[in-house]
C-alpha cells in the first residue's frame, strides 16, 4: 500500500475497489477508486479520504511516505461517504487536524454524519496558505451535491476537482498516460451520464470556472488523474453539460414472445432510412447504466412494452424510472408495445416519458399479437414520414 507520487510532495494516497459492481444502482463494470491526495508543506494536507471499508488502505499509503498523526489539514471537498466514510478513523490519529469544508452544506451534511467535529466553513473564493502552497475554494453546488466544491492548488495548479471529470474505473494506473485511455474516457462519459447529468447547468457554471484557471492537472474523486488529455476532457464536459444531440436513437424494449422486439426493428428501419443511427437496447440484456450512458447525446428515443398483467414489463418500468431521474437532455419519443387483450403498456409508456417532459413524435404504437409484415411496414412507414415532419418543422 504505497503512495504514488503526483507532483513533487504531492500524492495519490486512496483506495482501489476492484470489486465494485454497484454505485447507487448505477452498475459499475470496472469497480472504482476513492480518490485521496496528499499535501507535504508547512501545513500537512490531505484533499478527501476514501469509503470507510478502505480506511486502513489510505492510512497505510499516507504512512508510506509521513506520520499520519502529523496531518494539520483535511479538506473535504463533498460529505458523501464514498468521499467522507474514513474521516472517524483518520481523526483517531491525526488528532489536532481540522476539517475545511463548504460553509453552510458542508459543515451541516458532516455533522450530519460524523456528529461535532472541528469543522471550518471555506466560502468561494477564500484562500488557505499551507505554506509554499496555497489553496483556493471554489464551491460547485449541485455538482452532484449542495455541498460540492473543488479546490484549486497553486503554485502547480492542481484542479482536485471532486466528482467532475471522474470515472469509476479501477486501475492500478494513476494517470491519464498510463492507462487504458479510450476506457477512461467511455467511464467518464457514463460516470457523467449517471451521475452528474441532471445538473448541466450547474456543471456549466463550474466549468466556466474552470475556463480561468490555469490547469495543469485535474485530481478527481474517482478514476484516473488527468495530466496530458485536460483539453479533451473539458471539451467533451462542455457538450454534455449543453446537452449536445447527435444523430443517434436509443431503442430500449422488453419483449415476450418477439412482437414488441420485431416492432422495434421496424421503428430501427425507419430512422434508418431517414439517416439515424439506431441502437438497440433489449432490456433482458442491457442494464440501465449503459443505455443512458449512450442515450445521453441521442434526439431520438423509443421505449416498447409489451402488456403483463395490465401493466408495462417490471424491466420497462424501472428503465423508465432511471430514465426520468437522469434526464438532462430532453428528447422526441415513441412509446410502443404489444399485447394480447388489455394493451394498457403503451400508454404507459407514453405517459412516462411525457413526465420526463420529453415530447411525443407520434400517438402511441400498438399492435395486438403477432404483427403481421403489413402492420410492420406500416410502423416504419408512419415513423418516417413522422421524422421526415418533425425535420422539415425544424
Amino acid at each position: 500500500m504505497q503512495a504514488v507520487k503526483i507532483s513533487e510532495n504531492i500524492y495519490w494516497v486512496g483506495a482501489i475497489d476492484w470489486n465494485l459492481r454497484n454505485f447507487h444502482g448505477y452498475e459499475t463494470e470496472k469497480g472504482s477508486t476513492y480518490n485521496a491526495y496528499l499535501i507535504l508543506d508547512e501545513k500537512i494536507t490531505l484533499i478527501d479520504t476514501v469509503k470507510e471499508p478502505f480506511a486502513s488502505e489510505m492510512i497505510a499509503r499516507i504512512s508510506s511516505v509521513i506520520d499520519p498523526a502529523k496531518i494539520d489539514i483535511v479538506v473535504c471537498n463533498h460529505a458523501e461517504p464514498d468521499h467522507s466514510g474514513a474521516l472517524p478513523a483518520l481523526l483517531k490519529i491525526a488528532k489536532n487536524a481540522k476539517i475545511y469544508t463548504a460553509f453552510g452544506a458542508g459543515i451541516k451534511d458532516l455533522t450530519a454524519y460524523y456528529g461535532e467535529l472541528p469543522y471550518v466553513g471555506v466560502k468561494n473564493g477564500e484562500t488557505l496558505s499551507l505554506g509554499k502552497r496555497t489553496l483556493t475554494f471554489v464551491p460547485t453546488p449541485m455538482v452532484h451535491w449542495p455541498d460540492n466544491m473543488v479546490s484549486f492548488l497553486t503554485p502547480e495548479n492542481i484542479l482536485f476537482s471532486n466528482d467532475a471529470f471522474g470515472q469509476h474505473y479501477a486501475s492500478d494506473e494513476r494517470t491519464d498516460t498510463e492507462c487504458d485511455l479510450p476506457e477512461a474516457f467511455i467511464q467518464a462519459r457514463k460516470y457523467y451520464a449517471n451521475i452528474v447529468q441532471p445538473y448541466g447547468m450547474q456543471t456549466a457554471k463550474a466549468l466556466s470556472v474552470c475556463a480561468d484557471l490555469p490547469i495543469e492537472t485535474i485530481c478527481p474523486s474517482h478514476g484516473i488523474v488527468w495530466t496530458k488529455h485536460i483539453p479533451q476532457i473539458l471539451s467533451l464536459y462542455n457538450d454534455w453539460s449543453k446537452g449536445t444531440q447527435d444523430d443517434t436513437v436509443a431503442i430500449v424494449f422488453d419483449t415476450m414472445w418477439h412482437s414488441t422486439e420485431a416492432m422495434a426493428h421496424a421503428i430501427e428501419t425507419a430512422f434508418l432510412n431517414a439517416g439515424f443511427k439506431p441502437r438497440l437496447y433489449n432490456l433482458h440484456y442491457c442494464n440501465n447504466s449503459d443505455i443512458i450512458a449512450d442515450a445521453m447525446s441521442c434526439k431520438y428515443i423509443a421505449v416498447g412494452s409489451p402488456t403483463l398483467n395490465n401493466n408495462m414489463m417490471p424491466s420497462v418500468a424501472s428503465f423508465l424510472t432511471y430514465f426520468k431521474g437522469l434526464n438532462g437532455n430532453k428528447k422526441k419519443f415513441i412509446a410502443f408495445g404489444s399485447y394480447g387483450w388489455g394493451g394498457q403498456s403503451p400508454d404507459q409508456v407514453f405517459e412516462a416519458l411525457s413526465a420526463c417532459k420529453c415530447e411525443p413524435l407520434l400517438p402511441a404504437i400498438r399492435l395486438a399479437y403477432k404483427p403481421s409484415e403489413d402492420q410492420l411496414k406500416k410502423i416504419t412507414e408512419d415513423v418516417q414520414s413522422a421524422i421526415q415532419a418533425e425535420q422539415e418543422n425544424n
